[in-house]
């Protein structure tokens, strides 16, 4: 921890840490230590006194790792304490987590009254305040793991907020983080947070709008100081396995606090073994809650053959005491599946599907088809989403399809995944590309979301002309498949889901730790760790996005930013963040061959800028024929 202060944890001795190896920068300067240590040194740093506790069970270089991130926010914090005092009068400025919980209390009951008063409660009402009184009577139990399996529509947000600040009041928790695996939506919920619960909530990721940014959350975000944390699961798994300074100094304050997984089943499976590890510890040895929260529950009990074993989480509660039953009161759709789930259709035979259809929503699993099908669709209906399209883009196209469904306008979205988690629309008719059982589900989730049709919506799988990139997605169409084809009367019913993810995850064997990092964090019993191996291998995102500034309606921004780049002065933070709102994110071959065609420019270290008209389309936004655009890169980040 002394050695890494500075520059982060070493690995203690590995080829790629050569002559940085903590082992051989003791060697090297084992010889200057001689003649200090043959000077009359203080007997408390020669003796120190041993400590009166043991580490916390599990792993040590999760307890190194804890002790390193409290030692460097005090460095930090000391530091800015005398350079800057201004700023750091800043910090500490939030209301207790109490006051967010009685805050919260009296926004639900408000709520729960403008609900009662419009007549009989629906269905749909009926079920979302059963679980939500369940959270509120199981946030009473021990501290732990636990599991909220609760199909899409049924209001798991607000409820899974209302068990976790009532968990954290009842059992002296420290503060709430909220984890969300996808940046498409964590903006939504943050304000859904913060309209329920008020101040307190503090937003870290990188798409972060600047009304909601202030010099104080800028400051909590840096160490998660804050009540009510919101952030991406990029940001927590990989800050658990950091060692630079900066990003693991917020560590010690997961410590004592209870953390919310949304959308459980997105744990990706390739580190699936260290971060289970990772919760384990943590709840044991660190006072930590977690909640799983998803309507596909993955199968993550440990797990035991004849030759192989799984190391999952035990002692994991459902909140949810039935959630088959629950599943049949809010079962608001059917789904319709192809008898042949090999042959695809072609394009101009869905479009042609599509456009018989008076408002429907169809999901596919790349970009480019997402522009293939958008161009075959009438020209006055037709309604393009993805990740090409700035994150300002995409608010404003959600609301103008939110307007036309509620006013019974004709409409035919056709969309990436991003749609899918966490966005509040409500469609008759969705089509889904074949896709991973959960995905499916997912869709399902955007139809008749509030059980508002006469009878059923209906969801239509189809085989499309391409299937999903290679890797992940490949392997869970292919999983989707197999439980598809075995034709049981309810395809999305929860058990359904555990014999899925059973068979995603079995598949992968080894692959669920496939970089090695529990190999690499081994103390070998003498604490002989390869902390930045480890880091430098957990990287949830492995295809760099590089972000271009993109022109959609931003002129007055552009201006500002061309005009620091005049005086040859770096942007401000608050221009930073607006321009935030106006970047898509490219991979780096792409993003290269832009630059060599000159149409993107570097205006300032960093800051790329869109540099050739009429490469951004109002429809589809950034226009850019590549393979490497065909990977989906649409949800994590």
């Amino acid at each position: 921890m002394i050695a890494g202060h500075h520059t982060g944890l070493p690995d203690f001795e590995s080829e790629a840490a050569g002559e940085s190896g903590l082992q051989r920068r003791i060697e090297r300067n084992r010889e200057r230590l001689a003649p200090v240590l043959a000077q009359p040194l203080p007997p408390e740093i020669l003796s120190p006194p041993l400590p009166t506790t043991r580490p916390p069970a599990g792993s040590p270089a999760l307890w190194i790792r804890m002790l390193f991130s409290a030692l460097v926010d005090a460095d930090f914090l000391d530091t800015e304490e005398f350079l800057q005092p201004d700023r750091a009068k800043l910090r500490g400025n939030y209301p207790e987590l109490s006051a967010l919980h009685t805050r919260f209390e009296t926004y639900m009951a408000a709520k729960a009254l403008a609900v009662a008063e419009k007549g009989p409660l629906s269905t749909v009402n009926q079920a979302r305040a059963d679980v939500l009184r369940q959270c509120r009577e199981k946030a009473a139990l021990p501290p732990g793991l636990f599991s909220l399996t609760v199909p899409t529509g049924g209001g798991k947000t607000l409820s899974s907020l209302a068990w976790a600040l009532e968990h954290a009041r009842l059992h002296g928790k420290r503060r709430v983080i909220y984890v969300i695996p996808f940046t498409s939506i964590i903006e939504q919920t943050a304000d859904v947070f913060r309209k329920a619960a008020g101040d307190g909530v503090i937003e870290h990721h990188s798409n972060l709008d600047p009304k909601q940014d202030t010099p104080e959350s800028r400051i909590a975000a840096e160490n998660w100081d804050a009540p009510l944390v919101v952030t991406t699961g990029v940001q927590f798994w990989e800050s658990l396995f950091a060692a630079r300074t900066s990003r693991a100094r917020k560590l010690h304050n997961i410590v004592n606090s209870v953390v919310v997984l949304d959308e459980a089943q997105t744990l990706p499976p390739e580190f699936l073994l260290p971060i289970l590890a990772m919760m384990h510890d943590l709840q044991a040895g660190y006072g930590v809650s977690f909640l799983l929260c998803t309507a596909t529950q993955p199968a993550l009990e440990a797990r035991q053959g004849f030759d192989w074993w799984f190391d999952g989480l035990e002692g994991v509660h459902e909140i949810i005491p039935h959630p088959d039953s629950l599943h049949a009161v809010l079962k608001r759709v059917d789904l319709v599946v192809p008898a042949d789930l090999r042959t695809p259709v072609t394009w101009e035979a869905l479009a042609d599907d599509l456009a018989r259809e008076h408002a429907v929503l169809c999901i596919v699993n790349r970009r480019d088809d997402v522009r293939t099908l958008f161009d075959l669709l009438p020209a006055e209906s037709r309604i393009h989403l993805s990740a090409l399209m700035c994150g300002k883009h995409r608010s404003r196209t959600l609301r103008r399809i939110r307007r036309c469904l509620k006013a019974g306008r004709r409409i035919h979205v056709v969309s990436t995944q991003l749609v899918e988690a966490g966005v509040d629309l409500d469609f008759p008719v969705v089509y889904r590309a074949l896709a991973g059982l959960d995905s499916i589900a997912q869709a399902a989730g955007r139809c008749n979301r509030e059980g508002l049709l006469d009878g059923r919506g209906r969801v239509v799988v189809f085989v499309p002309p391409h299937g999903a990139p290679h890797g992940l997605l490949k392997q869970a169409e292919d999983g989707g498949r197999q439980s598809l084809q075995e034709r049981a009367p309810d395809p999305l019913a929860p058990d359904r889901f555990r014999a899925y993810f059973e068979n995603l995850y079995w598949k992968q064997g080894a692959g669920l730790d496939k970089h090695g990092i529990r190999r690499l964090l081994d103390h070998q019993q003498a604490l002989k760790i390869q902390f930045r191996s480890a880091a430098e291998k957990f990287r949830l995102i492995t295809n760099e996005q590089l972000q271009v500034v993109v022109r959609y309606r931003n002129h007055r921004l552009l201006g500002k930013l061309r005009s620091f780049k005049e005086r040859g002065l770096e942007p401000d933070l608050a221009l930073r963040r607006e321009l935030q709102r106006y970047v898509v994110g490219v991979p780096k071959r792409v993003h290269e061959k832009l630059q060599a065609q000159g149409d993107v420019a570097e205006w300032l270290p960093g800051v790329w800028v869109q540099a050739r008209t009429g490469m951004y389309d109002p429809h589809v936004g950034l226009r850019v024929q590549h393979p490497d655009l065909d990977e989906t890169a649409d949800l994590v980040g």
